[in-house]
């Protein structure tokens, strides 16, 4: 937080010194005062000068230690460096007078030194916490305000959270965010917040009682204020445990949040859409921030041109469009095109992610939403866009193309958007995410529930040599792959071709000599093994938490090979037979019956049941 530390020291007092000084104070006096003239090319962190402040620090003539105390806060104000023990010493020493004046200009002075990396770390190793503790109870506002403005200063080093946390501050520092003092409130949040970034701390800051104190200063007249307590609730948010605390007992933390959303400050607008983000990651929450009026917020945040605004808005509706109840009044709120035009948002890679993640959530659960997505251009942008976004952007593409083809209705505009180009190029990706998301899109638009003769499957056969080799060229690598999930879709993605009746594709599958020694190959596999028991069904159900296949190997046991071995039989089936006018002749029809039937209905439907249900999963 840089110096935070609000310094409450006020003028300095001028007071006639005592009659009866020691010979040594008499001295440090008349230096002290020559050195204070000459000020601009004094060092007094060394030497005489410094000789001369510890002399009057450890006097017993209050009236020195004043002088002292009011000479290293003016000093430390104008100039800030690493010191060492002998500087700290007096000024420790000071701090823990009885005199309300000393502590105030002591405490002032060490909080501007703890503005130094090296200092904070050396104040807290000669035991600053304590009197720094001490002070904050201290009934005198400026002495509250400059310690507690200390102990902040000395919390943003990372070593010295911890030892804050143990040495019994967090209870105090509550109360004094309490304060009527803005300075002090300020401070004391400031605090707070800065001991919210380690998981242990936040425990210990439920603990203290931080939470109430922070969620009822949201609504604070003071931007500083809103911003270290919305920002403290939003790392609060992190931990599970702590969001169902909030859940339970902060009722109204949403509705302040949503209002912080439309603060002047944007910096506060931000930290409340983030905090929202984090709270999101529960259900209660996806729905309380709509039911809250939070999306015409979020959608203004969305728009601006600010990009953490941007990016903290894309990440919060990232979050909320994972409940289904969600979906449609996110898109009835007017979010389709700015998420679609979020996808070319080149300077940023995570705000791409947020929006094409969006994207394929709200398509999830619904046939009308994957219409109205598509219909406001998202294929087309994903089409323009793919082949040359980053690895993590392709992923999240990919995987929303494949949702999008579950549908039976859109699969003919996408097929004729030509969104196959880029899928095939993608399935020889490095990245197995962004190859296994490319194959599935590709073989839930080559599948349907219900054929007929007027399906067009023309757009396989224009790909079927081209790009980068075409779908011959990918079934073959998916065919020859070591990972079974790959062979299982490769296969299955080949039966649905065929059992389109079209015969130029049977032809081309037929006749491919890198298709058929794989195939007869994966059709003897386990010829003899039970087909009870297939795993790959809740295999592709676990991958489906990403949303990808990747490659984790293909040992599922001996029936999801049976499963991959049976589909490849049925290729065979097809293929060797003849088939008149383009339809699956009778024979064949029923004896993909019996097949189904002993293994128990599993074969190409048990694998298109769990590639939708591992591409219907968000995020």
């Amino acid at each position: 937080m840089g110096n935070c530390c609000q310094s409450c020291l006020g003028s300095r007092r001028s007071n006639p010194y005592e009659p009866l000084l020691l010979e040594n104070e008499r001295e440090a006096v008349a230096d002290l005062l020559q050195f204070l003239e000459n000020r601009t090319t004094t060092n007094f962190f060394d030497g005489q000068p410094l000789q001369a402040l510890t002399i009057l620090s450890f006097s017993d003539n209050v009236d020195l230690q004043r002088s002292a105390a009011l000479a290293f806060a003016e000093i430390t104000e104008k100039e800030v460096r690493q010191v060492g023990r002998d500087t700290l010493d007096p000024i420790l020493f000071l701090l823990s007078s009885h005199d309300t004046e000393v502590q105030r200009a002591a405490s002032a002075a060490l909080g501007n030194l703890a503005v130094n990396a090296d200092n904070k770390l050396l104040i807290v190793r000669l035991g600053g916490l304590e009197p720094l503790i001490r002070q904050m109870l201290s009934p005198n506002v400026e002495v509250q305000c400059n310690a507690v403005g200390c102990i902040t200063n000395l919390a943003t080093h990372d070593e010295n959270k911890t030892k804050i946390a143990k040495s019994g501050a967090l209870v105090p520092l509550t109360r004094m965010a309490r304060s009527n003092d803005m300075r002090v409130q300020r401070n004391a949040t400031g605090a707070l917040l800065n001991m919210t970034h380690s998981d242990e701390n936040r425990q210990q800051l439920v603990q203290a009682g931080a939470v109430p104190v922070l969620v009822n200063l949201l609504k604070s007249p003071d931007t500083d204020v809103q911003y270290y307590c919305t920002t403290a609730l939003s790392n609060i948010a992190v931990d599970a445990a702590n969001r169902k605390k909030l859940a339970s007992s902060e009722t109204k933390l949403v509705q302040s949040l949503v209002a912080l959303m439309e603060s002047p400050s944007l910096k506060v607008q931000c930290q409340a859409a983030l905090a929202l983000r984090n709270l999101a990651s529960d259900e209660k929450y996806q729905v309380d921030i709509v039911k809250a009026d939070g999306l015409a917020p979020l959608l203004r945040l969305l728009n601006s041109t600010y990009l953490p605004l941007i990016l903290s808005a894309a990440a919060c509706v990232r979050n909320v469009s994972i409940h289904p109840l969600n979906e449609s009044p996110i898109i009835e709120a007017g979010f389709l095109i700015p998420l679609i035009e979020l996808l070319s948002f080149e300077e940023n890679e995570e705000v791409q992610c947020h929006a094409i993640s969006t994207l394929r959530n709200l398509a999830a659960s619904s046939e009308k939403n994957k219409g109205q997505i598509v219909s406001a251009g998202a294929v087309l942008k994903i089409k323009e866009l793919v082949l040359n976004v980053p690895v993590t952007v392709q992923s999240e593409m990919t995987a929303c193309v494949a949702v999008l083809a579950l549908s039976d209705e859109l699969k003919p505009q996408l097929l004729d958007m030509g969104i196959c180009e880029v899928l095939i190029p993608l399935t020889n990706s490095p990245s197995v995410e962004v190859q296994g998301n490319s194959a599935a899109a590709i073989g839930n638009l080559s599948s349907k529930e219900g054929r007929s003769p007027s399906d067009d499957y023309g757009p396989f056969n224009d790909v079927w040599d081209h790009p980068d080799g075409g779908l011959h060229k990918y079934l073959h690598r998916f065919l020859s792959s070591t990972d079974a999930t790959f062979q299982h879709i490769a296969v299955w993605t080949i039966v649905q071709l065929l059992e389109s009746g079209d015969q130029e594709l049977l032809h081309n599958i037929r006749s491919s000599s890198l298709l058929a020694p794989h195939i007869a190959q994966l059709a003897t596999a386990s010829r003899g093994s039970s087909h009870e028991g297939s795993t790959l069904g809740s295999r592709s159900a676990d991958r489906s938490r990403s949303n990808s296949f990747s490659d984790d190997g293909g040992g599922d046991g001996d029936g999801g090979a049976a499963e991959i071995a049976a589909l490849a039989r049925r290729i065979l089936e097809i293929t060797e037979d003849d088939i008149p006018d383009g339809g699956i002749p009778a024979s064949q029809r029923s004896e993909r019956s019996a097949l189904e039937m002993a293994s128990g209905a599993r074969g190409d439907d048990a694998l298109r049941k769990s590639v939708r249900d591992a591409l219907r999963a968000k995020e």
